[in-house]
C-alpha cells in the first residue's frame, strides 16, 4: 500500500490518510481481512506523527472500515450496515451537490462524473 501525503494541502493529514485507505479498499488494492501497517510503522514510513495515524485508524474503526485487534493490529473489516452508510453518504452528497448547483454543474454532468468515478471501484 502506497500512501502519499501532501504536506502543503489544506486537508488535515489524518483525513488524507483515511481517504487513501478508503480509496485503497474501494479499488481493491486493500482487501477485506488485510492487515494495515502498525501505527508506528506507518508513521515512520510516511514521516508523520504516530498520533496522526492513530487518529485516522480510530475514525476508520468508528466508520466501520477497520477493526483494531490486539494481536493483528488494524484489520480491514467492512461494516455491512448499508442503511447507515446510505444515510451518511446522503448527508455528504447533499452538500457536494449544493456546491455544484451553485457553480452551475448540471444533473447530467454529475451523473457522468459519478459513473466515471464508480467505474474505478470494485463491484
Amino acid at each position: 500500500m502506497l500512501i502519499e501525503i501532501d504536506f502543503n494541502s489544506s486537508e488535515a493529514i489524518y483525513v488524507q490518510l483515511q481517504n487513501q485507505i478508503i480509496m485503497g479498499i474501494a479499488t481493491d488494492v486493500i482487501r477485506e481481512g488485510d492487515t494495515l501497517p502498525s501505527v508506528r510503522q506507518l508513521a515512520d514510513t510516511v514521516g508523520i506523527n504516530m498520533h496522526t495515524v492513530n487518529k485516522a485508524y480510530s475514525i476508520l474503526r468508528q466508520e466501520g472500515f477497520i477493526q483494531l485487534d490486539r494481536r493483528r493490529g488494524a484489520v480491514v473489516a467492512i461494516d455491512a450496515d448499508k442503511a447507515q452508510a446510505m444515510l451518511k453518504l446522503r448527508e455528504k452528497l447533499a452538500i457536494l451537490l449544493a456546491k455544484g448547483c451553485c457553480k452551475n454543474i448540471g444533473r447530467e454532468d454529475v451523473h457522468a462524473l459519478v459513473d466515471e468515478i464508480f467505474d474505478e471501484y470494485r463491484r
